[in-house]
């Protein structure tokens, strides 16, 4: 049973409000919303999950920008979560100018932020998780992944700040991708030592016995029922990321494990099955009609917020966001045996509206205190929305190509195509914080090498690939390698290989010279011994030698085969 109006409610809370989107006054626009009616839910069934994912360490409220183009291919295309801007508002009844259209889409984001201000913050969410709680009081509250990296204390801390908080939140089970990076030793000692709560990952593996390298699934009695929750790491994190830092591990999409560990945990008297994932939503909805046996799939690590379940089969899909700004509560009607209906609700956490928890706010008050004075530096100004959603560019990487090509003296520049990064207005200081917030991770070296123009093509062919391969366990869920310098023409319904065209040095207009030696600047090498400057450093030098920097619109990326 999925209500209609559960998702419509928050959007259509200021319908009533007339006039141009962004036009209202900031007091306006919060008089349109209050607390009760974001938290507002009709109990159902007996069975609550919580579910929240990819907060990237944001434990303060932020302005994140959603993306304006989110190509999907294959059987994606045309089709949740790869509907954006108005074709998301028309599908999910939103209004124009609402607080779930700032909340889900790009548009007017600048004029609606000011209206609506920030979003999330760990001190609200718990307040959202304590009056969930309060309604019922056994909800199992599940973390997706991506919680221990993205912000400058998770990275001073080593990730010590997030684990305390989400031991205070009451999270009950987590997954994970980037939590890997802090290395194997880290994450073993975080798991073993600081950890409230079973870390899991079914589809884990020693890589030299091939067994099991983690607890598949916990199993949970809530509401009078079996509920199995198994954990699905991100497939992909050895090629993602530096698999040198946890080189005894194997991971994969392992559908076979999967439907093992499913059978195995509807012997042992599951009546609901959940999977914990963070493969991707794509990757998700294949394996739902591949695998049978599962009720429910909350998804992770493509970052995508859908105020509706997607159901394949007998499996519903909850996509719940990123960087806080959402939380899902899903309520189940488990009888005979079984799943006989489900509610679902999106909570965007509006953080002008929602009021904060004290005790989690001093938690998280404590955590940043001895950094207070590093996250508040002002370095410059921004002119520009800074924000790095998209699948080809976004204004925070336009921006760190800027400072490779300068301070690394590089013709072309690379910046990764990561979704993490909280957005700053137009108008705003940018602070260390801020740079952070965009660079915060364990191997930020800005190296500078050689590159012919035959190997710079097979990066952007392989990236491609990752992106828009037409089968989604191929993708690996991030977005495009930005560019600097450096223009190019691409057909995502191309094959393999074919999709990269017209690659142009901008200096000159010049084609590029597949035996041509061209010097290039990037960050967030994956191979080991990479040397060069943090990341950071290099930004921060670029944007406090301007004071106020500008990202003009990019329109160096030509894209055909939509």
């Amino acid at each position: 049973m999925i209500s209609r109006r559960h998702f419509m409610q928050a959007g259509m809370a200021a319908a009533a409000i007339t006039g141009a989107p962004g036009a209202w006054s900031r007091l306006a626009a919060q008089q349109a919303l209050t607390q009760d009616q974001l938290l507002q839910f009709d109990t159902f069934g007996n069975v609550s999950l919580i579910h929240i994912t990819d907060i990237h360490a944001q434990a303060v409220p932020i302005y994140f920008r959603e993306p304006a183009i989110n190509i999907g291919v294959g059987e994606a295309a045309g089709v949740v979560p790869h509907l954006v801007g108005a074709e998301l508002r028309a599908l999910a009844g939103i209004a124009e100018g609402s607080p779930m259209d700032h909340a889900l889409t790009p548009d007017d984001f600048v004029a609606l932020a000011r209206a609506y201000g920030r979003m999330g913050g760990l001190d609200r969410i718990a307040t959202v998780v304590n009056a969930i709680r309060a309604d019922r009081p056994d909800a199992l509250l599940l973390d997706g992944g991506d919680t221990w990296q993205g912000s400058l204390t998770a990275l001073r801390t080593a990730g010590s700040d997030m684990v305390a908080a989400m031991n205070a939140l009451g999270v009950e089970a987590m997954t994970s991708h980037w939590e890997y990076t802090l290395g194997i030793e880290r994450v073993t000692e975080i798991v073993e030592t600081e950890l409230a709560f079973p870390f899991l990952g079914a589809n884990v593996f020693d890589a030299t016995w091939d067994e099991p390298a983690l607890q598949p699934y916990q199993m949970f009695e809530r509401g009078g029922t079996q509920v199995a929750v198994i954990g699905q790491a991100f497939p992909y994190t050895p090629i993602a990321n530096p698999s040198w830092m946890f080189p005894d591990l194997s991971f994969g999409v392992r559908e076979e494990r999967m439907a093992q560990v499913v059978a195995e945990a509807r012997a042992a008297g599951a009546e609901v099955v959940v999977v914990l994932s963070h493969n991707g939503f794509d990757v998700d909805r294949r394996m739902a009609g591949n695998v049978p046996g599962i009720d429910v799939i909350l998804t992770g690590h493509t970052h995508d917020a859908l105020p509706f379940p997607v159901q394949v089969g007998q499996t519903h899909l909850i996509a719940s966001g990123s960087h806080g700004k959402f939380l899902s509560r899903v309520d189940l009607d488990v009888r005979d045996g079984g799943v006989q209906g489900l509610r679902h609700k999106l909570i965007p956490i509006f953080s002008d509206v929602i009021a904060p928890d004290p005790e989690m706010a001093a938690l998280v008050a404590a955590a940043r205190a001895p950094f207070a004075d590093e996250l508040s530096e002002v370095i410059g100004q921004t002119d520009t929305l800074l924000f790095r959603r998209g699948n080809f560019n976004g204004t925070w990487d336009d921006l760190i190509c800027q400072a490779l090509l300068s301070e690394r003296e590089a013709e072309i520049a690379l910046s990764p195509g990561f979704r993490w990064g909280a957005s700053v207005l137009p108008g705003q200081d940018i602070t260390r914080e801020d740079i952070f917030n965009a660079t915060a991770m364990t191997y930020p070296e800005a190296y500078r090498t050689e590159m012919t123009g035959e190997t710079l093509k097979l990066v952007l062919e392989d990236v491609a690939d990752n992106l828009f391969h037409p089968d989604p366990y191929y993708q690996q869920g991030g977005d495009m390698v930005r560019v600097g310098g450096m223009g190019y023409r691409i057909d995502v319904g191309a094959t393999q290989g074919q999709r990269i065209s017209d690659m142009t040095l901008l200096a000159t207009g010049e084609p590029i010279d597949p035996t041509r030696a061209y010097v290039v600047a990037g960050w967030a090498s994956v191979n080991e011994g990479t040397e060069g400057p943090p990341i950071w450093d290099v930004l921060e030098a670029y944007i406090a030698r301007r004071g106020t920097v500008a990202v003009p619109p990019n329109d160096s990326v030509i894209v055909e085969g939509i």
